[in-house]
């Protein structure tokens, strides 16, 4: 399989530009302060973990590069209600258009939809798209440690500095940020940060393939007081269970949501979450 990284993030520069020809930066900036507070996306993990509870974002994800079409039957909204009743902590919205089919609409209709806090899920390296997020409805960004990496030269230099201005301009925005890494040297990077919810991705962005074996391995490289995110790569009761038995109470799952017919009855399945009462809107 190409290089899909790569790929994804050659597009992500044309698609910035093309989107700041549109809309300037100056105009979303103005836009931010009229919009409602955030929801508070690790505030709501911190919550659920506390309670001794697994603390589950549930993915709203139409296809993805290595699995085509997921999810033929795709209404945003039905799915944030369903993952609401079904106990979800939070909500993770795909907006990359290009590889996953998603759209920066799917954040607003999940939102109006349910009282969940949301991360936008994309390729984000750049201060438009930090502006953006906040604008259309997110609480939460990610950023991926190695969509940061120089690819030049025997050894992977990560710009930490440019990682380190995101994740600050996320903060006076008031948007939470998650952190992705896939292996040891990027998890050094992650901790640097400030205040960062680290998510391990299971899945190696450049060949597709998943082990649960890589959060197993990362967690046991953090300190107590570092929480970490299982991705991808969670589909049975056994594989919870031993994630939650190695200390890892929260996970981001959408694969094995978005193929079933409801769920959030799925999620319930998957991590015995007791059926929660729909919040009106």
């Amino acid at each position: 399989m190409p290089d899909i990284l790569h790929r994804i993030l050659d597009r992500k520069v044309q698609e910035i530009a093309e989107r700041s020809r549109k809309r300037s930066l100056d105009d979303l900036a103005a836009r931010i302060a009229d919009l409602e507070d955030t929801r508070g996306f690790v505030a709501a993990i911190d919550a659920r973990l506390h309670d001794g509870k697994p603390a589950v974002i549930a993915e709203i994800k139409k296809a993805s590069p290595s699995k085509g079409l997921i999810r033929a039957d795709f209404d945003p909204a039905a799915i944030a209600r369903s993952y609401e009743r079904g106990g979800a902590t939070c909500l993770s919205v795909l907006t990359d258009a290009d590889f996953f089919q998603g759209h920066e609409d799917y954040v607003g209709q999940a939102r109006k939809a349910c009282s969940l806090p949301i991360l936008r899920k994309d390729f984000i390296i750049d201060e438009y798209q930090v502006y953006e997020a906040r604008v259309i409805g997110a609480d939460c960004i990610l950023l991926i440690v190695s969509a940061f990496a120089d690819k030049g030269g025997e050894d992977v230099i990560y710009d930490e500095n440019r990682l380190t201005e995101l994740s600050l301009l996320a903060a006076e925005l008031d948007l939470d940020v998650l952190v992705e890494v896939h292996n040891e040297e990027e998890l050094e990077v992650a901790l640097s940060l400030p205040a960062p919810l680290i998510g391990v991705n299971n899945r190696n962005l450049r060949t597709f393939e998943t082990s649960l074996g890589t959060s197993l391995k990362l967690n046991d490289r953090v300190g107590p007081d570092t929480a970490i995110v299982a991705e991808s790569g969670i589909h049975t009761t056994e594989d919870v269970r031993r994630l939650r038995e190695a200390g890892i109470h929260t996970f981001l799952v959408g694969e094995a949501f978005m193929r079933a017919a409801d769920p959030g009855a799925e999620l319930q399945k998957l991590f015995g979450t007791p059926p929660q009462q729909p919040h009106r809107h």
